[in-house]
């Protein structure tokens, strides 16, 4: 379990995404704006596969021009907790550098 959660959300932009999604942001256009240096195609594909594995949901809607608004699930936001906690950790050891070095 603890491998396929980590697979979930490896990857750049995974936590952002989470993060910015937890917040209320839903609309492609604005995480774009909220993902400082994501390009359009490594978004939408970050989205669908969390839409693959069922962390958000996406929903369209037929108005011109068409909008997009995706939302965390259940599972989604059960990840958030873990997220806060991994932020907590980084702050505590990881903030000052001493780990960092020795990892480097």
């Amino acid at each position: 379990p603890v491998l396929k959660t980590a697979d979930i959300i490896s990857g750049k932009w995974t936590l952002v995404i989470l993060r910015d999604l937890s917040n209320g942001i839903n609309r492609f256009s604005a995480l774009e704006r909220s993902l400082t240096g994501i390009s359009p195609k490594t978004l939408s594909e970050r989205l669908k596969g969390l839409e693959k594995v069922g962390v958000i949901t996406r929903k369209s809607y037929a108005e011109v021009p068409p909008r997009v608004e995706y939302s965390l699930t259940e599972m989604g936001l059960d990840l958030i907790p873990l997220i806060d906690h991994m932020r907590d950790y980084g702050a505590k050891w990881l903030g000052d550098g001493r780990l960092q070095s020795r990892v480097s």
